[in-house]
């Protein structure tokens, strides 16, 4: 179906072609996208007054398959539209306290899951070799993805000589910061929602230089995968007023690991000689028992 960022325009603009029933849930939807999102059909029908068949046919009027495929672009509304104030409020009235900790843990199970089952794996190997090939890697994300940049930037930076970690800024900085980028680099982009503005003018304005782009993000309907040779496609549903990062981390993490394998004889010696170093300096604390 469309993408998600007009799916409440596209109910709006239909508003006038509905009938009864199919507007009485077309206004609690627009009103209330945040509740609708976790509302079984049977749920939202009962909840506008309206028999669960009638529902299924407003989503199918809709353009979708069925109730389940409505039900997730409402999630994706939900993700790019609420504050975070409103997001903790709609996560909190889902969750009890003594649930919290099985719900998330199981929830981030299931992205993982979810992400093996759908990831491109050709696109995560032409990933791998685009970085393998780059002169040289810059990697940027921010706000809470600017934690997976720097993960990302200090293992590559034990396979790499020709990492750089950009700063996260606003503004023109962002620019001046992706001055020398040029062809044959490689710029890694992670974005997850609520997406910054200035990720995506980044990203823009790399493409134009005719360096590649990576996009590390939740769905190809993300506003940096226009802007991206390749995109990494990780699960990250709304946990509370945080995001879950497990999925696109178990992705860092597999391209770590693949890249340490394709360049296993020259990881190994660097590790060799910094495990040296952090030895005759004491940097890692023995266990003695």
């Amino acid at each position: 179906m469309r993408n998600h960022k007009d799916l409440i325009e596209k109910i709006e603009a239909s508003m006038g072609d509905l009938s009864k029933g199919h507007r009485l849930i077309a206004k609690y939807i627009i009103g209330n996208y945040d509740k609708a999102a976790y509302m079984t059909a049977s749920a939202l029908g009962a909840e506008v007054g309206v028999s669960e068949s009638t529902v299924v046919r407003f989503a199918i009027e809709m353009g979708f398959d069925g109730y389940p495929g409505l039900q997730q672009q409402i999630r994706e509304t939900v993700r790019v539209r609420l504050t975070s104030v409103q997001r903790l409020n709609a996560a909190n009235h889902r969750m009890d306290e003594d649930e919290v900790l099985d719900l998330i843990l199981t929830a981030d199970a299931e992205r993982i899951k979810s992400t093996l089952d759908t990831i491109d794996r050709e696109a995560f190997v032409k990933a791998v070799d685009m970085l393998l090939g780059a002169k040289n890697i810059y990697i940027l994300g921010m706000r809470s993805s600017a934690v997976l940049a720097d993960y990302m930037r200090h293992y590559f930076g034990l396979m790499f000589d020709n990492v750089r970690l950009l700063k996260p800024s606003s503004g023109s900085e962002v620019f001046e910061n992706l001055m020398n980028v040029q062809p044959g680099d490689v710029f890694v982009s992670i974005s997850f929602p609520r997406y910054t503005t200035s990720i995506v003018n980044a990203t823009e304005y790399v493409s134009k230089t005719g360096a590649s782009v990576i996009a590390l993000t939740d769905s190809m309907s993300s506003p940096i995968v226009p802007h991206a040779d390749v995109a990494l496609i990780a699960k990250s549903e709304m946990a509370s007023f945080a995001d879950s990062l497990v999925a696109p981390m178990s992705i860092i993490n597999a391209m770590i690991a693949y890249i340490g394998k394709r360049k296993q004889a020259e990881v190994a010696e660097t590790l060799s000689k910094l495990e040296q170093v952090w030895k005759e300096y004491n940097v890692y604390t023995i266990n003695n028992k």
